[in-house]
C-alpha cells in the first residue's frame, strides 16, 4: 500500500484535488481536519495554545477563534515568526502521532493513503512513494481566495507569503497537477495521474 503526499499552497485547489483522490479510491488523511479536531474546545492542545497566546484567542464557547490565532502569526515582522514557531511546536507532535495512526488505519483497510498536508514543503516526509503538488499561478491564488473565499486581498497575499514558495514546492513534486482551468479538465488530469501512481 502507498503513502502518497497532496500539497498546494492556499488557494490552489488542493481540497478539490484530495476529494478527486477520494473518488477514485484513496484513504484521505487530511492535516488541516486532524489540526481542527486537536483543536477542540478542552482540548490539551488548545488549553495549551491559550497557555501562550492568551485568553483572547478562545471564544465565549471555548472554542478556538482561528480569525485571532491567524492575526498573531500571520503578520511578517520578527514577532509573528516567532509565534508561528511557537503555534507548530505545541500543534506538530500531536498532529504527527495522530496522522501516523490514521495512515495505519487505512493501509490495514488495504487502501492507498494520500496525506493531505498543505505544509510539505516546510515540513519535509522521508516515508512517501509520491508527491503531488497542485500548482496555480500566485495571482490566480489571490484571485479565488478574494473572489470564492471572501478573503480580504492583504490578508491573502500575507498567507502565500507566510507559505513556501512555488518553486519550493514544485522542488519537492513527484508529479504536478496545474489547476488553473476547469474542473474536467482537473479530473482528467488527476485520474491520468493517480493511474501512473498506482499502476
Amino acid at each position: 500500500m502507498l503513502l502518497v503526499g497532496l500539497t498546494g499552497g492556499i488557494g490552489a485547489g488542493k481540497s478539490t484535488v484530495s476529494s478527486l483522490l477520494a473518488e477514485f479510491g484513496a484513504c484521505i488523511v487530511d492535516a488541516d481536519e486532524v489540526a481542527r479536531e486537536l483543536q477542540l474546545a478542552g482540548s490539551p492542545v488548545l488549553a495549551a495554545m491559550a497557555e501562550r497566546f492568551g485568553e483572547s484567542i478562545l471564544r465565549d464557547d471555548g472554542s478556538l477563534n482561528r480569525a485571532a490565532v491567524a492575526e498573531i502569526v500571520f503578520g511578517t515582522d520578527e514577532q509573528s515568526k516567532a509565534a508561528l514557531e511557537d503555534l507548530n511546536g505545541i500543534v506538530h507532535p500531536a498532529m504527527h502521532a495522530e496522522i501516523l495512526r490514521q495512515i495505519k488505519v487505512g493501509h490495514d483497510g488495504g487502501q492507498h493513503v494520500v496525506l493531505d498536508f498543505p505544509l510539505l514543503a516546510e515540513n519535509p516526509r522521508d516515508d512517501l512513494d509520491a508527491t503531488i503538488v497542485v500548482d496555480i499561478d500566485p495571482e490566480i491564488a489571490v484571485e479565488r481566495l478574494v473572489n470564492i473565499r471572501g478573503m480580504d486581498e492583504s490578508d491573502a497575499r500575507n498567507r502565500i507569503a507566510n507559505q513556501a514558495s512555488r518553486e519550493k514546492r514544485l522542488e519537492i513534486a513527484s508529479h504536478v497537477v496545474d489547476n488553473s482551468g476547469d474542473v474536467e479538465t482537473l479530473r482528467a488530469q488527476v485520474a491520468d495521474m493517480w493511474g501512473q501512481i498506482t499502476g
